[in-house]
């Protein structure tokens, strides 16, 4: 099964009741259906889908993200071409088994840390908003280790260089994206 956006939801919700971790997997579902619409257009809902799941372990397995992930959507009979999708945005950081191939996977690898430091330069903005928010301010933040200490900027770096993309590009394009979602601001 390809779950659609609400059963995507429904499933981040069985193992994660924090707050922070669906709204993640909102923005991150939004974000890579916006680069779906650009990139893969026939394939946005699946896009939604692995970006909406790729967390799904990870509030109550920490020390097994990304392998647990694994079990937990065979149990609910998902489709493995979105469970190795999904996965794949812990290659090298975690125990998973999947490096990023297809474009989706590294738009994936590079947008999943990317979204949260976007998010987190946003709220100590005035307008505590993506609308206004520019890629010099977000280059400027990423150059401050203890400002979103816990967001890994090597991944966010390798991400875009898997994709062949300038830095400023993977963060314009992800900007845009965030500012078409309800779920942001």
């Amino acid at each position: 099964m390809i779950p659609n956006r609400e059963e995507s939801l429904n499933l981040i919700s069985l193992y994660n009741q924090e707050d922070f971790h669906i709204q993640h997997a909102r923005v991150v579902g939004g974000v890579l259906a916006w680069y779906a619409q650009q990139y893969d257009p026939e394939q946005v809902e699946f896009w939604y889908a692995v970006g909406a799941l790729h967390d799904i372990d990870f509030e109550q397995y920490p020390e097994e993200h990304c392998v647990k992930g694994v079990e937990l959507l065979r149990a609910h009979d998902v489709d493995e071409s979105v469970i190795r999708s999904a996965m794949s945005h812990g290659w090298g950081m975690t125990a998973s088994a999947y490096e990023p191939e297809s474009m989706m996977e590294k738009i994936l690898f590079a947008a999943d840390e990317l979204t949260g430091f976007i998010g987190a330069v946003a709220v100590v903005r005035p307008s505590k908003s993506v609308s206004d928010l520019e890629v010099k301010s977000v280059k400027k933040k990423l150059k401050t280790p203890s400002f979103a200490a816990g967001v890994s900027r090597e991944a966010i770096v390798q991400g875009a260089e898997l994709l062949g993309w300038e830095l400023d590009d993977l963060i314009d394009q992800t900007i845009q994206a965030m500012r078409t979602l309800d779920c942001v601001d």
